[in-house]
């Protein structure tokens, strides 16, 4: 087969591409450099491994002849994985946006050979379609206006590259106060989808820092429909076909309104995020739906997601066989012809019909298959069949066993095993979390090995992370995001184990973070490190959007190492982070949930709790249950023993002694703290 420059990279997206005849170059100097010494123009594509549109043009233009012809006479070619290099991937989707208003993958820029943008889009046919232009016709015209008008070309280059630089600085202004939070949450209940839960129609994404804001916002200010919200977005989420009901796990997104069409991809990043969400919604409620869910997200990450050396792979397909969706779709004769007696109760839990429960918009005419989806819970089918919900429950574990063996019989969807810190870091954190609020030891066990992973393979010589491993390959440098994520899962793994460990290596990281990115100018995190010199400007990122950023992440990781540590400065520079992006937040603040939850705990009420035991007994044990119970967001917990030196992170706990030789909790609110208390049952009391 013949192969082009991609064949020795360790991206599976790029290694996609290796075999295309388009000759495809890797992101680097070697391929500015042909660009220059050629006086050609630069076509950069972005996409990622199982993004479907990214197959689709693949299939139609990069793998035909014809385009590749075109494409490799007109210009050097750069393919770039956006999971390994989020940098480029922000800055050129910055300039898609603002040129055409909109962006997404696979993202298409055509830039000079100092990579300085002129033509932004996203997918394009081969040959124009629908009033849509296709490559054919757009390569010749750019082509002739290289040629033939160059120095308008460099022109617009220069204004556009001038803009992206602008947008990338931020001026600092007041401080955003409380009412940012009222606003946030009437624009969340103005687009709240009161049937289905969510917000707007469609497409649906789950954004499960959305929730966790308005979980917030109900403890704060006790309003029950911000709870109700959450409970129906995540109750119809995971009754919906958004939801994997038989291997588990979420779909990246719903295309339709009642979240019954997915996207069919599996991101790890989904996972990570919804697991915490599901878990402080349990805790909130007492509602096992949501712990249940939790738990089986976990499982799936457990069976399918996880490396033999204890890092998380970061996606699965949509596509198999090429086409999207097809190892998850049944026909009713399928599933008869499986489970026989059962078969019915199956037909009515999972709302599979004959003639299909869904229409495939490509080609309606013959779409014969199913979502799974059920459209009542246990309890309303165990009603209806006047059976008794056990019985049920145990049915539905015998059915879901024998549609996952026969489902595994299937061609599995493409598996991205590159293992990313920053979503392993949020992994880790589900891990933790999880295993606080079930006190399940695997839990710890899987987070515990995430981190090991990337302190060995994900971390060089002077101690930085480093951002991408795959086949014994570490070598992308790290962003804000990595140390962001990584160091939240410290602080949460620390909160589960208190192991101190991880809070020296929590602090660490921050230190390190704040000498690498941080703009002494403005104030907040870069997303590239200072010393990065190649890119055309350093973004700083407060939005969040599928994934929390770097900055609203490191909100709360400075404002727990303050409180960790009693160092004022970190509070300071959470409050820095505040100003430098209010007047940005203050236009949209439902956009910037992350931040607002970390705001949350920077005006408080916020708890500093210390357990002080001389070993972590069955006293200091009981203590840390009681705590775990009551859903507080805003809490930092702190484990004193004889041994473990806290005192060097933590210098005030020093006078903070087990009381008669028990273990005491000491408990401090609002900068005022109370008597020690000695009697775990009591602590639920002092925490209302």
């Amino acid at each position: 087969m013949q192969t082009n420059s991609l064949i020795n990279e360790k991206s599976p997206y790029l290694l996609q591409h290796a075999h295309n005849p388009v000759n495809w170059f890797p992101w680097g100097e070697e391929a500015i450099n042909k660009s220059r010494i050629e006086d050609k123009p630069i076509f950069l594509s972005i996409g990622y491994s199982t993004c479907h549109w990214c197959h689709v043009m693949e299939k139609e233009s990069f793998e035909d002849a014809e385009t590749a012809i075109l494409l490799n006479n007109s210009f050097v070619c750069i393919k770039v994985d956006r999971e390994e290099r989020p940098d480029i991937d922000g800055i050129y989707m910055s300039v898609c946006q603002m040129l055409t208003g909109s962006g997404g993958w696979p993202l298409t820029i055509i830039m000079t050979p100092d990579r300085k943008p002129f033509f932004a889009g996203t997918y394009f046919p081969k040959n124009d379609r629908f009033g849509k232009s296709g490559l054919l016709t757009i390569i010749p015209q750019i082509v002739e206006l290289w040629k033939n008008k160059r120095k308008e070309v460099l022109a617009s280059s220069e204004e556009i590259t001038d803009a992206v630089r602008l947008s990338s600085k931020n001026k600092s202004g007041d401080k955003s106060g409380e009412e940012i939070f009222h606003r946030a949450f009437k624009d969340f209940k103005k687009r709240n989808d009161p049937e289905y839960g969510g917000f707007g129609s469609a497409p649906k994404f789950p954004t499960p820092h959305n929730l966790t804001f308005l979980l917030r916002y109900w403890k704060r200010y006790n309003d029950k429909s911000a709870l109700d919200m959450v409970e129906n977005t995540l109750t119809n989420m995971r009754l919906g076909g958004i939801y994997d009901h038989i291997g588990y796990g979420f779909h990246r997104y719903s295309t339709d309104r009642q979240w019954l069409v997915p996207h069919f991809e599996k991101m790890l990043y989904d996972q990570a995020l919804l697991v915490p969400v599901y878990l402080e919604t349990y805790q909130a409620t007492n509602k096992k739906l949501f712990l249940e869910t939790a738990e089986e997200i976990l499982s799936y990450v457990m069976r399918e997601m996880t490396s033999p050396d204890g890092g998380f792979y970061s996606a699965e397909d949509a596509d198999s066989e090429g086409e999207e969706g097809k190892f998850y779709l049944w026909t009713s004769n399928e599933v008869t012809n499986l489970l026989h007696e059962d078969s019915n109760l199956a037909l009515e839990l999972f709302n599979i019909k004959k003639d299909g429960n869904w229409t495939d918009p490509i080609s309606p005419d013959s779409n014969k298959t199913n979502i799974l989806n059920m459209t009542k819970t246990l309890e309303e089918v165990a009603g209806n069949l006047k059976c008794p919900p056990e019985l049920i429950k145990e049915k539905l574990t015998k059915i879901r066993k024998l549609l996952f063996e026969q489902r595994g019989q299937r061609i599995h969807p493409f598996k991205d095993d590159k293992i990313l810190t920053d979503w392993n870091g949020l992994m880790i954190s589900a891990f933790s979390k999880a295993a606080q609020i079930t006190g399940n030891e695997v839990y710890i066990s899987f987070a515990r090995s995430g981190t090991d992973f990337i302190s060995e393979y994900l971390t060089d010589e002077s101690g930085r992370l480093l951002h991408r491993y795959r086949d014994g390959d570490s070598s992308i440098p790290s962003n804000i995001d990595d140390y962001a994520f990584f160091i939240q899962a410290l602080l949460d793994l620390y909160e589960t184990s208190f192991s101190i460990d991880n809070l020296d290596n929590a602090k660490y990281l921050l230190d390190l973070a704040i000498h690498d990115f941080w703009d002494e100018d403005a104030g907040g995190f870069f997303f590239s490190s200072k010393e990065n010199k190649e890119l055309i400007a350093n973004q700083k990122e407060i939005y969040d959007g599928a994934i929390p950023s770097g900055n609203s992440i490191m909100i709360l990781n400075l404002l727990r190492m303050s409180k960790i540590t009693a160092n004022a400065d970190y509070e300071e520079k959470a409050a820095m982070i505040n100003r430098a992006f209010s007047s940005i937040i203050s236009r949209s603040p439902s956009a910037f949930s992350q931040a607002l939850s970390g705001y949350d705990f920077a005006f408080g009420p916020s708890f500093e709790i210390v357990i002080s035991s001389t070993e972590y007994d069955y006293y200091a044990n009981m203590m840390v249950k009681e705590i775990r119970k009551s859903y507080i967001p805003a809490k930092i917990v702190l484990l004193k023993t004889a041994s473990n030196n806290l005192e060097k992170i933590a210098p005030y706990v020093s006078g903070q002694i087990p009381i008669n030789g028990r273990a005491a909790v000491y408990l401090c609110r609002n900068f005022s703290c109370s008597y020690p208390v000695t009697d775990y049952k009591k602590i639920g009391e002092e925490l209302t």
